[in-house]
């Protein structure tokens, strides 16, 4: 009786954390349009036609706190942002999340307001470099690795989908903006394209998959 009251009720927490976890990405069947919209725009597969470059400043600006129907047209916009990788960390989905930042700064000091971007597992894989481990070694962040990198994060311009997550849209105090806030919910997601600067050549490098 025991036994079978405990595989009960390990069957029913798993539909319960499964339920949870549909609501969470939004593929529950009750989940509002908003989410499911978001969870659409999140699982692209396809490539942009074409790049518009933005500043990090640019992302604040866009449109906040709208309804569906007015931001929806803006993330069929392709984008690029050049900055610094200030954190590379994963998500509970498999998303690679980058924080980028206009100015690079050296081991040891202050965070900064940055704009988010995230690599879905679809991009990555079954590549070698677009994981976890070869963004970390390509991109230096300052929080990510083992271990700070002596030289800063590498300058690098990423490229994707724009993309509007109402979740984490916020207004943020001067103080938290200070102590590193991301500047709003719009962000690149996913990611579509890396590239790293090159000293030597002068210019931006594919980092290939």
């Amino acid at each position: 009786m025991i036994l079978r009251l405990a595989a009960l009720l390990a069957v029913l927490l798993g539909v319960v954390t499964l339920l949870l976890f549909l609501q969470i990405v939004g593929k529950a069947p009750w989940s509002p349009p908003e989410m499911r919209h978001l969870r659409a725009m999140k699982d692209r597969t396809a490539t942009p036609d074409s790049l518009a470059p933005l500043r990090a400043a640019d992302f604040e600006s866009l449109p906040r706190g709208r309804p569906l129907a007015e931001y929806a047209p803006l993330e069929r916009r392709g984008v690029s942002l050049e900055g610094y990788t200030q954190r590379l960390l994963t998500s509970m989905d498999g998303d690679i999340h980058f924080e980028l930042v206009a100015t690079p700064r050296l081991p040891g000091g202050p965070d900064t307001t940055y704009v988010t971007a995230e690599l879905t597992p679809q991009w990555g894989r079954g590549s070698e470099r677009w994981t976890f481990e070869g963004l970390v070694a390509s991109l230096r962040p300052n929080h990510g690795g083992a271990t700070a990198w002596d030289s800063g994060p590498r300058r690098a311009r990423v490229s994707g989908w724009l993309l509007y997550d109402f979740q984490y849209d916020q207004r943020y105090s001067q103080e938290a903006l200070r102590r590193g806030a991301r500047f709003s919910g719009w962000e690149i997601h996913p990611v579509t394209r890396i590239e790293v600067w090159s000293d030597s050549l002068g210019r931006f490098e594919d980092l290939p998959r």
